[in-house]
């Protein structure tokens, strides 16, 4: 069957998983994904190894504001919930309630990214640089790494809304939101062990 007679309204459900193409784009992004699983997995080792290594800078416990961070993973968990919904318009062929919860994701992530640019700015007024231990170089390698994740999922976001006003949802544009959805899923379960391992362990162990 053709890209063209899958004209708008003569979508199948699942319009992602459509064609042969779009099976291999999902599949081949999952394996994607396990490699990123490892990536972070070693920065979350390098972490934990070098987290104690403070040497004169400011101890987890002084320097974190757990408000801040609980706020930026409220905002961050928030944006799943809106990614999910707009998989759901994508399966109700709701092209504009899709673009709507994908312009919300977006923004959401941008509020996320503030929060966390802001944090930075403050840690390194508090004496936590980059450089300042072993302890702050696993801190930003880890978190900054997750942001620039964010920072590229909202830019690949925004591409694809802004493909879907060009073109409108067709069987080669819904692959590309499914996978972009399951890209921004993935970085917000990383973000919820950062939350845990580096933010709440720093403050209690």
């Amino acid at each position: 069957m053709s890209t063209h007679s899958h004209a708008e309204g003569h979508l199948p459900h699942e319009p992602e998983k459509a064609t042969l193409e779009g099976r291999n784009k999902v599949l081949g992004f999952w394996l994607f994904l396990g490699g990123e699983t490892v990536l972070f997995g070693t920065l979350f080792s390098a972490f934990l190894a070098l987290r104690h290594q403070v040497l004169d800078g400011p101890q987890p416990s002084e320097l974190f504001k757990l408000s801040l961070v609980a706020a930026a993973t409220a905002i961050l968990l928030t944006s799943s919930l809106t990614s999910v919904f707009a998989i759901q318009a994508l399966h109700n062929h709701n092209v504009k309630a899709l673009i709507n919860w994908l312009i919300v994701t977006v923004v959401l992530g941008l509020g996320f990214l503030g929060l966390e640019i802001y944090e930075f700015y403050h840690y390194v007024h508090e004496g936590h640089g980059f450089t300042t231990s072993a302890f702050s170089s696993s801190f930003y390698t880890l978190v900054g790494f997750h942001g620039a994740h964010v920072a590229f999922g909202i830019f690949w976001i925004s591409s694809i809304i802004g493909q879907l006003m060009k073109k409108g949802l067709t069987v080669v544009t819904a692959p590309k939101v499914y996978v972009a959805g399951m890209y921004w899923h993935f970085i917000d379960v990383v973000w919820v062990f950062i939350f845990t391992v580096v933010y709440l362990m720093g403050k209690v162990v």
